[in-house]
């Protein structure tokens, strides 16, 4: 698979994207970068990575034939494909908060962001954005994050962690085809506080207690909330406290 590098960039979600747009790229090809200045999160909201400590990668997935309102699957496929690789490094107690957060514990060690364009022939093409703490030791002003150094004390090379990540993604994205439901069943097994009792704020302010119960097929979160009302969410209609 091609490996991009680059010492700095504002973003490679952003880089990928526009290389892609150029250039007949190579399905897999991975950007990896040591410096992003404008790093993106989900719904806009910034990634910060300590210069040269961490992984941050875009991954370009070309040419997956899924349906339209089934887009939510692949989300599900890179979640789990990080998920798998830190699991099979002894990370220990890795689960998925909804969306497609990566947790070791109830601390943050990775966020992904994919974005999708579609193509005429109803397929489309991926850029598949992960940012993964590895060595980075300071978290002062990010109390819920932390990094597999700060979990093992062992110092990991983010090359050699981007490219067990894509030939994970690579395996997951066959299973797509085959047998999603497979998929889906694993990521609710690992599903941050599923079927716990949790504190959830909505994007009124409005605080309340609430259940997990499942995440639906076209990507919200399902809650089932103190007062027996079943509630659906999109991204950012509601945050968990914890």
């Amino acid at each position: 698979m091609p490996i991009i590098k680059l010492d700095a960039i504002d973003s490679t979600n952003d880089y990928l994207k526009q290389l892609s747009k150029e250039s007949d790229l190579e399905n897999y090809t991975i950007v990896m970068a040591d410096e992003q200045t404008k790093g993106k999160g989900q719904m806009g909201a910034k990634w910060v990575s300590e210069k040269g400590k961490n992984l941050t990668v875009s991954i370009l997935v070309k040419d997956i034939a899924l349906k339209n309102e089934l887009m939510f699957d692949l989300n599900i496929a890179v979640a789990l494909s990080v998920l798998k690789v830190l699991k099979n490094i002894n990370i220990p107690n890795i689960s998925i908060k909804w969306p497609n957060d990566i947790m070791s514990d109830a601390k943050k060690v990775a966020g992904i962001l994919i974005e999708n364009r579609r193509k005429p022939d109803g397929s489309f093409t991926s850029v598949v954005g992960i940012g993964l703490n590895l060595n980075q030791t300071n978290f002062e002003n990010l109390p819920q994050a932390t990094s597999l150094r700060c979990i093992t004390g062992e110092v990991y090379e983010p090359e050699a962690i981007a490219i067990l990540i894509t030939e994970k993604l690579k395996e997951y994205v066959k299973v797509l085809a085959q047998n999603p439901e497979f998929l889906w069943e694993t990521y609710h097994q690992h599903l941050f506080k599923i079927n716990y009792p949790s504190a959830f704020e909505d994007k009124m302010g409005n605080r309340f207690m609430g259940i997990i119960k499942k995440v639906t097929s076209d990507g919200k979160l399902e809650v089932l909330s103190d007062d027996d009302n079943i509630g659906h969410y999109e991204v950012k209609e509601i945050k968990m406290l914890y």
